[in-house]
């Protein structure tokens, strides 16, 4: 894939400054000299290519009155693929990812209060067959603003 010098002009723009209006892509283009179905194309290439892996609003869960939890499981090296697949398959996993530690399986879960959030437990208990599942409450948010430097 040819990523081009506005290319990297979208991902700036849209990273920092996506606007909130009923056609983001216009304003977008007008912005870079383009269309909105220009826009529209390139983000459309740039998640085929693998370059934008999800394109979306971050929202801050608890003003929207989510509970929130690290999780972290054991599990085997042979059930990798198939445990992730059954995690993944929840809606409020929003992050899952292997470190290296018996303890090796990390994930986020939200849910819209804590009974949801104990109730989505239970279901990833049922379908791993994994019971110990250790869970960390988030007590403190610390937001860090990621933006990638594309220069």
């Amino acid at each position: 894939m040819v990523f081009d010098e506005t290319d990297r002009k979208l991902l700036r723009l849209i990273q920092t400054s996506l606007p909130i209006v009923p056609e983001p892509y216009r304003e977008v283009g007008e912005v870079l000299g383009l269309s909105e179905t220009e826009v529209i194309a390139r983000l459309r290439l740039l998640i085929e290519n693998g370059v934008i892996r999800r394109l979306g609003g971050v929202f801050d869960s608890r003003k929207l009155g989510y509970s929130g939890a690290l999780c972290a499981m054991e599990v085997t090296a042979e059930r990798i693929d198939e445990v992730a697949k059954v995690v993944n398959s929840f809606a409020g996993v929003t992050h899952n990812y292997l470190r290296e530690d018996p303890i090796n399986m990390w994930f986020t879960l939200l849910a819209p209060s804590e009974e949801k959030l104990a109730e989505t437990l239970k279901g990833i208990r049922e379908r791993t067959g994994i019971q110990e599942i250790m869970t960390f409450p988030a007590e403190n948010i610390y937001k860090i603003r990621v933006n990638f430097d594309l220069d």
